[in-house]
């Protein structure tokens, strides 16, 4: 006998539980926040995740694909020089965390790294690989920079890469409790100007 068809739309309910996790954490987020945030029954949720965690692994996942892909494509998809879309990278993170929203959530994995990295392997390693995928986009626009004359030749790109990761997630960080005047005269800090 085969099983019932799904009657929800998945991504809907992902994004729900995806910004109560985002909101809560995984820790302050009970199946019943779960429940109310998709709509869906403890029954769908369960069938379809098979657990909390499933659902929380599945909702990085999520934010994988579409926060994390959409700053890779601005570095790997953008016009101009290498050094303004990065830039348009760092501004953007600025434009998220000065929204005018009651919530300053800052970034998902950055969250789930200060709260669960170090203490559950496969979270470290998503958590890793997400991190990883943001510096390799980071390092190819820094060595494009250096070929098309945008950014200098005196500096090794995976270490300015690391420099550029470390520093788009501390405006993550910051921009729970910074102006976006302050967050955007650390972006031009935080950039090396151009040769």
């Amino acid at each position: 006998m085969s099983p019932r068809p799904r009657s929800f739309d998945l991504n809907h309910a992902l994004d729900a539980a995806m910004a109560t996790f985002w909101d809560k954490g995984y820790a302050g987020t009970s199946a019943q926040d779960l429940v109310d945030s998709t709509g869906l029954g403890r029954g769908s949720l369960y069938n379809t995740f098979n657990s909390k965690r499933g659902l929380f692994e599945a909702a990085l996942q999520r934010y994988d694909s579409e926060w994390t892909s959409r700053l890779v494509s601005l570095l790997e998809e953008g016009d101009g020089p290498a050094r303004d879309r990065i830039r348009t990278v760092l501004m953007s993170v600025v434009d998220e965390e000065t929204a005018e929203s009651p919530e300053h959530r800052g970034c998902l994995v950055v969250n789930t790294a200060m709260e669960m990295a170090g203490q559950d392997p496969e979270i470290t390693e998503h958590v890793r690989n997400t991190f990883t995928r943001m510096q390799t986009a980071l390092r190819v626009s820094i060595e494009q920079g250096q070929r098309d004359g945008s950014m200098a030749r005196n500096q090794e790109p995976q270490a300015l890469a690391v420099y550029l990761l470390n520093s788009m997630y501390g405006l993550r960080v910051l921009g729970k409790v910074s102006d976006r005047a302050t967050l955007t005269s650390l972006v031009d800090q935080i950039l090396p100007p151009a040769p």
